[in-house]
């Protein structure tokens, strides 16, 4: 997610938080030879322990794409990874230090480049981290990059997003990006997956998104998704279902400054929120 920097101590290796490494697009190299063997340690607990998770929870594209990302007992070299996923669908990562701000986010998913945080969680962050780290956006994100249709998604968002940036609505949109990218829902013949890059990368909502019953799982409607707050420090108490990557690519083509209006003028909702105009997917 884009949201203003916010900047630690740059003990660690890589720096985490280091914005004076990266340019005036917040890109930087990522400094792959700095990595410990700690840290590579530490990315393949996480790519053993997420992979075994993925079997009946995770979407078919996502799975068919996993092994794009290479060796899975290193961290991965940006630079290999862009090799295959510029022949697959004209994209690339970029390495930034951390969180960046809106603008800069929006033009580099417009722009086909996706950002990658290149520092890894330490130890004892091992089941949760505040922030994005290399794992979450790699392992999460990158997968689905090399789906045509999905890719194109990403890109259109980014356009889309420098678009609400100029009308302010920057958080409005960031709720679609959080409901779909982030923590997205599909339904395949064989039931529901998630596509969503924070629930992929987490070994706890995986599970809960997919299969718990106390979750709430609602067709996407982009009105009811950009009223909607979500949680950041627990599970999703709401998660947007779509049927096909599709779906988000042609939802996102129209100009959405009268929904943008719409949804002021009807006020936002609490995540957890219920309504009677809601489609209920249900599971089991």
């Amino acid at each position: 997610m884009a949201v203003e920097p916010v900047v630690y101590g740059a003990s660690e290796r890589p720096p985490r938080g280091d914005y004076a490494r990266a340019g005036d697009d917040y890109t930087c190299a990522q400094d792959w030879a700095a990595y410990t063997e700690a840290d590579h340690a530490t990315w393949r607990r996480l790519f053993e322990r997420q992979s075994a998770l993925l079997p009946g929870l995770a979407c078919d594209a996502f799975v068919q794409a996993l092994p794009a990302l290479g060796r899975p007992d290193q961290i991965p070299r940006f630079e290999d990874i862009n090799t295959r996923l510029r022949a697959a669908t004209g994209w690339e990562i970029v390495a930034v230090p951390g969180l960046i701000p809106e603008r800069p986010f929006f033009e580099l998913l417009a722009n086909r480049r996706f950002p990658v945080t290149d520092w890894i969680r330490q130890p004892e962050e091992f089941d949760y981290v505040v922030e994005p780290d290399v794992f979450h956006d790699l392992f999460g994100h990158v997968p689905l990059l090399f789906d045509p249709v999905f890719a194109d998604y990403v890109q259109r968002y980014g356009q889309g997003g420098l678009k609400a940036h100029d009308l302010g609505a920057g958080e409005l949109l960031s709720r679609l990006y959080w409901y779909t990218i982030e923590f997205g829902l599909i339904r395949q013949p064989d039931g529901l997956r998630a596509y969503g890059a924070g629930i992929l990368s987490s070994a706890g909502e995986l599970r809960h998104s997919v299969t718990s019953p106390s979750a709430r799982r609602i067709a996407l409607d982009l009105q009811r998704c950009m009223r909607t707050r979500y949680k950041i420090d627990d599970y999703q108490a709401t998660y947007f279902v779509i049927d096909e990557f599709q779906q988000l690519f042609d939802l996102t083509a129209p100009d959405f400054a009268p929904l943008y209006a719409a949804v002021r003028s009807l006020g936002e909702l609490p995540a957890d929120a219920s309504m009677a105009s809601d489609s209920l997917i249900t599971v089991g």
